[in-house]
């Protein structure tokens, strides 16, 4: 069965969104070694509406990241949307028909490599509380960020997670991958 991994660049303060405000400074060999080595296990992407809005406009003619431009467009991407409507530009990209959970139960039992999850906070969660998601790759800054959004809300369910792998960076990022932990 394939999994789902879903990775995101998180401050001190637990601020997932706009990375690129806060991150820059820190993104070290190690950091991007560990970002290669999950990209080589991925051989299909999932991303809500926004992140593929933003992403379509850029990744296509991206020249200053040929190396993530070069896995991300002829990577197969599937796009959970309730307002996208007819066919996607952005090439290999269709969108998701029917409820989110039922097509990512059946795409992990075709045949293929893992399942990314891209640029998406809500998908990230929606699938992990659902228990869809089998590994979140948790990349932690040593920044406080002091706003934006946070991956989790007041109100979410009490959900055990144990740690799969850490990882300490040359610039003192934290690298933690966390699993459902199945009791």
């Amino acid at each position: 069965m394939r999994t789902v991994t879903a990775g995101l660049f998180s401050s001190v303060d637990g601020v997932v969104e706009d990375p690129f405000l806060w991150q820059f400074d820190s993104f070290d060999e190690e950091l991007g070694a560990g970002m290669g080595e999950m990209m080589s296990r991925i051989d299909a992407g999932l991303l809500g509406r926004v992140g593929y809005e933003q992403w379509a406009e850029y990744w296509p003619n991206a020249e200053a990241d040929a190396d993530f431009a070069g896995f991300i467009n002829p990577l197969p991407k599937y796009v959970a949307s309730r307002t996208l409507t007819g066919d996607l530009q952005w090439q290999n990209s269709q969108l998701i028909k029917g409820p989110l959970e039922e097509f990512v139960a059946d795409l992990k039992n075709r045949d293929g490599g893992d399942i990314g999850v891209f640029s998406s906070i809500s998908l990230t969660r929606q699938l992990l509380f659902a228990d869809l998601l089998d590994s979140l790759m948790l990349i932690v800054h040593p920044v406080v960020a002091g706003s934006g959004r946070r991956l989790f809300n007041d109100g979410d369910p009490l959900t055990r997670l144990e740690l799969q792998s850490s990882q300490q960076t040359s610039k003192g990022n934290m690298i933690l991958r966390y699993g459902r932990r199945r009791d």
